[in-house]
């Protein structure tokens, strides 16, 4: 069996934090179970580090789990242990609430001479010719209709 190479070395704060995580039932599953991975891991302990068959018993995870955390624990600390990475490529949102309320209106008065009833791509361009936004997709128009739970029909 090869020798770990991510030894976890908790000071106290960061053993206190721990134990205040896996106690608390307002975290998720997968903070205290990396809480829980942590503190078994701990080489500080009066007891020692636990093996990893140990821990994946105590845990109820698998061991690619227990050597993920530790080595992302001995590469980043612990916050970045805990927490989940922030979203890189999140798109903003097409409307944000003042042109969502325009698109309410539109939705709510009539259609245009020659329609009998509003169309998504027509909601889209009425939105561009009023400069609401720059430029919105037919499917952006029906998202946020279907989030606010408007029928077009």
């Amino acid at each position: 069996m090869p020798a770990k190479k991510n030894h976890v070395a908790l000071d106290e704060a960061q053993r206190t934090q721990l134990e205040k995580t896996l106690a608390s039932h307002k975290t998720s599953i997968r903070q205290r179970t990396h809480a829980r991975i942590l503190l078994l891991a701990d080489v500080n302990q009066t007891a020692g580090a636990c093996t990893d068959e140990i821990i994946c018993q105590k845990a109820r995870t698998s061991r690619g789990t227990v050597e993920r955390v530790r080595k992302r624990f001995a590469q980043e600390g612990l916050a970045a242990t805990l927490f989940h990475k922030a979203q890189q490529k999140r798109k903003p949102r097409a409307l944000d609430g003042a042109g969502e309320a325009h698109l309410i209106a539109l939705v709510c008065g009539a259609p245009p001479e020659g329609h009998q009833r509003w169309k998504l791509r027509l909601l889209a361009d009425r939105l561009v010719e009023r400069e609401v936004v720059d430029s919105i997709s037919h499917e952006a128009v029906r998202q946020t209709l279907k989030k606010m739970n408007l029928n077009l029909g």
